[in-house]
């Protein structure tokens, strides 16, 4: 739990199914901020209305952020589609504004990095956007670098910034 944080107030937790909504509502409302809201973009992904059962997948997990019984973000981490079976994904990282700068998006990938290493991938790849400034400083933060071009058959091709992590 990030210091900057009451525990009482957020805790960090696995998706259940009764979370689907409000995950789903989450990330149609942060996406269109940063204007990823046409074809192109996870809002768009058949999982974003079943992710527990998305992520209930082998080697798959995505956990989220809960201000008492509301949820206000989350992130996971799922096997590359179209990968080589030894890199993952970090997926679906969201997070509300009010959850913004508290040191959760930190920890949520803390946890997908941790699940990845321990569920044998060697490299985590991610897709994002120019002008997901915040974003970007965390995954180089974390070790993430930069590559020119995607990885995978993600269908995200209006994304426009490449990261790949060696675990």
């Amino acid at each position: 739990m990030p210091a900057s944080a009451e525990p009482a107030e957020f805790r960090i937790r696995p998706i259940a199914p009764a979370d689907d909504p409000a995950v789903a509502a989450i990330i149609r409302a942060v996406m269109p901020e940063f204007g990823a809201c046409g074809s192109g973009f996870a809002i768009n992904d058949p999982e974003v209305d079943h992710m527990c059962a998305t992520y209930a997948q082998p080697r798959s997990a995505y956990w989220v952020v809960a201000r008492g019984e509301r949820v206000a973000g989350g992130g996971g981490i799922a096997p590359l589609r179209g990968g080589d079976g030894e890199t993952c994904e970090l997926q679906k990282m969201y997070f509300l504004p009010e959850l913004r700068g508290l040191g959760f998006g930190r920890e949520v990938l803390r946890l997908c990095l941790e699940h990845a290493r321990a569920n044998g991938f060697r490299r985590c790849y991610l897709e994002t956007l120019k002008g997901m400034d915040a974003a970007q400083r965390l995954y180089a933060a974390a070790g993430f670098r930069r590559i020119a071009a995607p990885l995978g058959s993600t269908g995200h091709f209006a994304c426009d910034t490449y990261y790949l992590l060696e675990l």
